[in-house]
């Protein structure tokens, strides 16, 4: 008797005679990240609800708020603000780069110096200098130029408080304090570069002030600038501790209103408002400085939130079918080199060469 082989079973896959898998035909399955959107949820939930209690609140009295938003007192107030801050920052960090070179030197006695004034003004709270600047007076009534060791001012005297008025005082507050914490910024800036870079200027035979501002400080502002900022940002507001000699700046004058008519927390908006404003676009400055301050490090800048925006606005454009799919970044972006990828047949397939 004679018996027959059952009928191979027919192949119901796709894979070819060889084994191998052509991944095309493989789903792709997105994870789901549960707990993310989870969380966000929660935290948009967060924020409607503050939104909502700013809106429905009444105690927060948003009519007072326009009211004074744009007075003259606060606006002034702002103008002061503004003066204390630009004035004190360019003291505080060009005498801060001094003080940090003089960190920075060989000289035992220059470097103790340096070291001291920083010790000092960092040890003084900001407040106290102030008044003991302001007071000045009381220890010395005059201060001139005349023989030394001595109050024979001969040559020039002038009476200390006409000298220093309370505008004056705040700025050598704020300006000598923002000095000893601009000096330790920019020494730990210089300090972050190779110390090669310097090496190599200095066998090129280039001058020391040329290769301190053309080779070493450029990289290291990099590293400067995030930290200046927030020192910058930082003078901004403490400038309103400025309200104990009595100078009008943004703080005080709102002081001076919620004090007169009894409404705190409307006229507390209006400063914290302000100074959110002020902060704002200090931190769009800090973008662009910092992103001026990386082409030496990054191959293509990244696109600004400008390009961002036209880049995103063309893609769905352009997926609409009305126009061709942007490059990513926009079309101001650095142009990416196209490269032609080689293929080793293990690329798209499992199991032997491709063809």
């Amino acid at each position: 008797m004679t018996t027959t082989a059952p009928a191979p079973a027919a192949r119901t896959d796709t894979a070819p005679a060889t084994g191998r898998i052509d991944l095309g035909t493989v789903a792709v399955v997105p994870t789901r990240h549960w707990w993310r959107w989870i969380l966000s949820g929660l935290l948009l939930f967060v924020v409607a609800q503050f939104a909502w209690n700013l809106v429905t609140n009444d105690r927060f009295m948003w009519d007072t708020f326009a009211q004074y938003f744009f007075s003259e007192p606060v606006l002034i107030g702002i103008g002061y603000t503004l003066e204390l801050t630009a004035i004190s920052a360019a003291v505080g960090f060009l005498l801060g780069t001094l003080i940090a070179l003089g960190r920075l030197s060989r000289s035992p006695l220059v470097s103790s110096l340096a070291w001291g004034y920083i010790w000092f003004f960092r040890s003084v709270p900001l407040v106290v200098q102030i008044i003991v600047w302001y007071n000045l007076g009381y220890l010395y009534p005059t201060l001139g130029l005349g023989t030394p060791f001595t109050t024979d001012f001969w040559i020039v005297e002038f009476p200390t408080v006409q000298l220093i008025s309370a505008f004056a005082a705040a700025i050598l507050g704020l300006g000598l304090h923002q000095a000893a914490y601009s000096a330790e910024i920019i020494r730990g800036g210089l300090i972050s570069v190779d110390p090669g870079q310097y090496e190599a200027a200095a066998a090129l035979g280039i001058p020391a002030s040329r290769r301190l501002f053309r080779i070493i400080l450029p990289q290291a502002m990099r590293s400067i600038v995030p930290n200046a900022t927030n020192e910058v940002i930082g003078l901004v507001k403490g400038a309103s501790v400025v309200f104990v000699i009595a100078i009008p700046e943004l703080f005080y004058a709102a002081q001076v209103i919620y004090n007169r008519n009894s409404r705190v927390i409307p006229l507390l908006l209006v400063a914290v408002v302000w100074y959110a404003i002020i902060t704002t676009i200090l931190s769009v400055g800090q973008y662009y400085i910092e992103r001026y301050y990386a082409r030496g490090s990054a191959r293509a800048l990244p696109p600004t939130p400008l390009q961002r925006a036209r880049s995103w606005i063309a893609l769905q454009w352009a997926r609409l079918g009305d126009g061709p799919v942007p490059p990513p970044g926009g079309s101001d972006a650095a142009p990416v080199a196209s490269v032609r990828p080689t293929s080793n047949g293990n690329d798209t397939t499992f199991g032997g060469t491709g063809a």
